[in-house]
Parts: C-alpha cells; sequence; structure tokens
C-alpha cells in the first residue's frame, strides 16, 4: 500500500534494520519506530500511507502478510507506554479502534484493488461494472468483504518500544516470515485483538511468556492442520492457501 498523492515536501529516507534518522536525530534498534513518529514527512509513500495529527500508518518494514500495516499513535503520553496500560484510557481506546476501522477499510480496498479480479466472490460485481450500463455504486453487487478476515491488534510482548497496532491480511504469506516466533506471534492469543481491550487484569495473555505461545506448534490459519515445528512444511502449505484465499 502506498500514498496515492504523496506531498511534493516528501522525500524517500534510507532505512536500516539497525536505526532510522531523521534529521539529526537517530531511531535505533527498537526505538525506530519513533522517527515516523515523529516525522512522517520525511519518507516516501512506499513507507508512511497516511497521516495526521493522532496516527500514522506505515507499511511494516518487514511484513508477515502480503499487506501488513502499523498504526502508530503519536499521542506522546502513550506512545512509550506498553498497550496494556495505555487502553486503560478508554477515550485513547477508542480513538485508536476508530482509526483501526479506518484503516481496514483502506486495506480491503487495496486487497480487492490486487486480487478482485481473481476471486469468485467478486464476479457478479465485476460482471455489472464491465456491463454496458454499470449500476452506480449503490446499486453494485456487494462483492467480497476483504475486511473480514483481517487481523487487528496488538503483541502480547511487542518487539519495539513505540506503541503500535497491526493490521493484516490473514494469509501469513510472505518471505519475511521466517521462523516460529513469526508465524506464532501473529497466530496464537500471542496476537491480542483491539476489539479484546480493555482486558482483565486475570487475563492470561498479560502473562504471554507463561502461556507459551510462541513455543507452539504451528497451526495452519484456516484448515488447523498442525505442521509441528516444520517452518519449511508450513511455508509450502501457507503459499497453497494463499492461492485458495485469494480465489475464493
Amino acid at each position: 500500500m502506498s500514498r496515492k498523492q504523496p506531498k511534493s515536501s516528501t522525500k524517500t529516507a534510507k532505512e536500516s534494520r539497525k536505526s532510522t534518522s531523521v534529521g539529526t536525530k537517530v531511531f535505533r534498534g527498537m526505538y525506530g519506530l519513533g522517527a515516523y513518529i515523529d516525522h512522517p514527512d520525511q519518507f516516501g509513500p512506499e513507507r508512511v500511507i497516511d497521516y495526521n495529527d493522532n496516527f500514522v500508518i506505515i507499511n511494516d518494514l518487514f511484513p508477515k502478510s502480503v499487506i501488513h500495516c502499523l498504526i502508530l499513535p503519536r499521542d506522546q503520553t502513550k506512545t512509550l507506554v506498553h498497550p496494556f496500560e495505555a487502553f486503560e484510557d478508554i477515550q485513547f481506546l477508542e480513538a485508536c479502534k476508530a482509526e483501526a476501522e479506518r484503516v481496514k477499510k483502506m486495506v480491503g480496498s487495496e486487497l480487492r484493488r490486487k486480487y478482485g479480479q481473481c476471486s469468485k466472490q467478486e464476479q457478479a460485481r465485476i460482471a455489472a461494472m464491465e456491463s454496458e450500463e454499470p449500476p452506480d455504486e449503490a446499486n453494485l453487487p456487494p462483492g467480497r468483504d476483504w475486511t473480514a478476515d483481517l487481523l487487528v491488534g496488538i503483541h502480547a510482548g511487542p518487539s519495539m518500544a513505540h506503541l503500535h497496532i497491526h493490521v493484516l491480511s490473514p494469509d501469513r504469506h510472505s518471505p519475511c516470515l521466517k521462523h516460529r516466533k513469526h508465524y506464532n506471534s501473529f497466530s496464537t492469543p500471542f496476537l491480542v485483538p483491539l476489539d479484546a481491550f480493555p482486558l482483565a487484569e486475570d487475563d492470561i495473555r498479560r502473562r504471554p511468556g507463561e502461556a507459551g505461545y510462541l513455543n507452539k506448534d504451528f497451526l495452519c490459519w484456516r484448515c488447523q492442520r498442525n505442521f509441528g515445528k516444520n517452518v519449511q512444511r508450513l511455508k509450502e502449505h501457507l503459499a497453497e492457501e494463499f492461492e485458495q484465499w485469494r480465489r475464493a
């Protein structure tokens, strides 16, 4: 995903796994997301999708699905707070949920653009749009709801310091998905849905290490087939599931 009409002042910044530099300030390691929060205008549309005074939306640098975005709140009282604590502020939580709904629509539109032509559920809509007298938008067949299976949530144990909300397609079909943590962090309760907040004090997801989510066997997100600890077999299967999912 990218901005359709980037601002003329936008310029692409060099990025690395270790640090991101903006002006004289360097955001290193786990603080790398700070650069996008502080200076979103310094990045090109291939990285920063959209931003306003309250949120920055970026493409994940190492996406774990065909579309993987991050919502970065800009509230300076929350950006370096663990999400479990930050989302105890109900007003802030509701603002994040509203932004997530907006981003879900953006992701759904991009999925339709990329895969709609091959989806069975889109064919009636496509036929109507390509007819001699296409109906207006309100009277088109609804087509596929590409937002239905999106994953929206936070990691119980975030790897980056700044508060960020993941929004990604369900496929987990990506060359950046390379080991157990990559898959299980998005395929077990380690990924806590945004809609689950606020969490109860005794919710087991508050203790992800104790629950052992990241060490569990690989279960296919779509058919629940168990692949044990075999990453290669899982990835081969995910590629097959992706083809079936996008054509559904």
